[in-house]
């Protein structure tokens, strides 16, 4: 193993690789970098900052990351726009990989690769020495081919559309995996909120099915509140679960402390 290679790792990569299931957290209210040690202590592979959905800087979000890098949490942050000021300014700043929104297409993954991967698989602009090698120096080109190993990108599938161009979007050359985002998605199938509905499932499968063909994996969104369905779709081939946001975490355990006192008999 070359030397930036033996620097450059992303953990959560390794095991899907070796088809074990990953755990991950999101990060919504944190907004400071203990949570990733945080998230070590707690057992997680990964964790995503949800820039999405949340009002953290950018500045913020890549101090969390370069703090999960250097504990062997891999980084991920979710973009709330596939555009090169949000891209390329996370992986810079130190995510290990991107979580892209709303992408319908396999024209649409691509453009998502061209923003992410470096050339030749993509074109990603260099930007210098970077936390994830330890701000060292490394010959372009070497240092190019392990970024792009070692960087992922997931692609969102929340829409029909995706859906229906699945097979398309997970194929294409760049694209590691897919993100199932039940909530979204069940809303586009015009079922909000049943997720015990048939063509949830029926979507999971396809993505599945499509994943495994081409040698990529599924992810499990959305449905952090039913341990049965994360059971359910690991058991059918996913191996990547989104466990759930910090804030959700953090108000559910408090809750339950609260409401031990409230019923203590006196």
């Amino acid at each position: 193993m070359s030397e930036i290679r033996s620097i450059l790792r992303n953990h959560m990569k390794e095991k899907l690789a070796r088809n074990e299931v990953v755990a991950s957290m999101t990060v919504r209210f944190a907004r400071s970098i203990e949570i990733a040690q945080i998230a070590k202590t707690a057992g997680f592979d990964t964790l995503y900052v949800d820039l999405e959905h949340n009002t953290l800087s950018i500045d913020t979000c890549c101090q969390i990351c370069i703090s999960a890098q250097q504990i062997g949490i891999t980084p991920l942050v979710r973009v709330p726009a596939n555009t090169p000021e949000y891209i390329c300014r996370v992986l810079d700043g130190g995510a290990m990989g991107v979580i892209t929104p709303h992408v319908r297409s396999a024209a649409e993954a691509r453009e998502m690769v061209e923003l992410v991967k470096f050339p030749p698989l993509g074109h990603r602009s260099a930007g210098g020495a970077l936390s994830q090698y330890q701000y060292r120096s490394f010959p372009m080109a070497e240092t190019n081919a392990a970024m792009n190993d070692a960087t992922s990108l997931v692609v969102m599938m929340e829409t029909v559309a995706a859906l229906e161009n699945v097979e398309e979007i997970i194929a294409t050359e760049g694209v590691d995996m897919l993100l199932v985002g039940s909530n979204d998605l069940c809303g586009e199938m015009g079922i909000t909120g049943q997720y015990d509905h048939p063509r949830l499932k029926e979507a999971f499968a396809r993505c599945i099915a499509a994943a495994n063909k081409v040698g990529k994996h599924v992810g499990v969104g959305g449905v952090a509140s039913r341990d049965d369905l994360m059971t359910q779709f690991v058991q059918m081939g996913a191996r990547y679960v989104s466990t759930g946001t910090d804030l959700a975490f953090l108000i559910a355990a408090s809750a339950q402390r609260a409401k031990f006192v409230r019923d203590i008999k006196v």
